[in-house]
């Protein structure tokens, strides 16, 4: 409770009102993203300001791990670049998009608000959303199919441990390319990709999401979790994972009609060029 009390004192004072000219704007039916890990020091929050800016939307579905409430209980961390991110979200919801909070493990403590609304913003345990060209998406976080979060959580805890450790290496890393005047690259991706057990679990973990999907009669879901941005076709099914704000630097966007689109903003980088683009959908 302590927690929370903290960060709803730090979305007391709104930061100022720097958007940029709205010819700069891109606009989409809806946005996704997810795992932004507020409150931690590896969030990527000025790269996620600068998406935020630039992204107009009329649905944002916040899908999970927006404040990390473990780290939070550890130590409390949380620069004035977190709160803007809050409060430009808070911003958004009074200037009419509609904006859909689905809690993840790292910010379980909101679960308990789920059919409440803060700011105008919606608390959801998960959402169906329709899109212009008639699919039903599923969108949740994603924790409820990872078998260490169900089964052992204190693994997971300690896993969680691990990996802000090698956030902090990769940070200490990645400024020195920038010295070097190199671009920005993940450690803690490079590793996941080469260890075959991490492989599999991903594969694991899509597939399982994917089954779910099928027996609830939807086109296809949309989750975060495992900070791995992907979207593919699964027995019928369509899987679209938003990434995350910590490595990938993703969100999914749907676009007026109906086409959905992963883009990749880590290109807006120092030391990169445009913001990327991945598969559409």
């Amino acid at each position: 409770m302590q927690t929370e009390a903290a960060i709803l004192r730090a979305w007391a004072e709104p930061p100022p009102d720097d958007e940029p000219s709205p010819g700069r704007k891109a606009r989409y039916r809806a946005v996704w993203i997810s795992d932004l890990h507020l409150g931690t020091p590896g969030c990527q929050a000025e790269a996620l300001l600068d998406f935020l800016r630039h992204v107009e939307c009329d649905h944002l579905f916040l899908v999970g791990d927006i404040i990390d409430g473990w780290q939070l209980r550890r130590s409390w961390y949380w620069p004035q670049a977190h709160n803007d991110v809050v409060q430009k979200l808070l911003r958004k919801a009074r200037k009419g998009t509609r904006v859909i909070f689905i809690p993840g493990n790292h910010d379980e403590f909101a679960r308990r608000y789920v059919g409440h609304n803060f700011g105008g913003i919606d608390v959801a345990e998960e959402w169906i959303h329709e899109t212009a060209d008639g699919r039903k998406l599923w969108v949740m976080h994603g924790d409820l199919f990872d078998g260490v979060i169900q089964c052992a959580k204190w693994l997971a805890h300690v896993g969680d441990t691990l990996y802000e450790f090698t956030l902090k290496l990769n940070r200490y890393l990645n400024s020195l390319r920038a010295r070097l005047g190199l671009p920005y690259w993940s450690l803690s991706k490079y590793l996941k990709l080469k260890v075959k057990r991490a492989v599999s679990y991903v594969g694991d973990f899509e597939n399982a999401v994917a089954r779910e999907a099928r027996r609830r009669g939807v086109h296809g879901v949309v989750c975060g979790h495992i900070h791995h941005a992907e979207m593919r076709d699964i027995e019928g099914v369509l899987y679209a994972n938003d990434g995350d704000w910590v490595e990938s630097l993703t969100a999914l966007v749907e676009h007026a009609d109906g086409r959905l689109e992963i883009l990749d903003w880590s290109a807006r980088l120092p030391g990169r060029a445009v913001p990327a683009v991945a598969v559409a959908a």
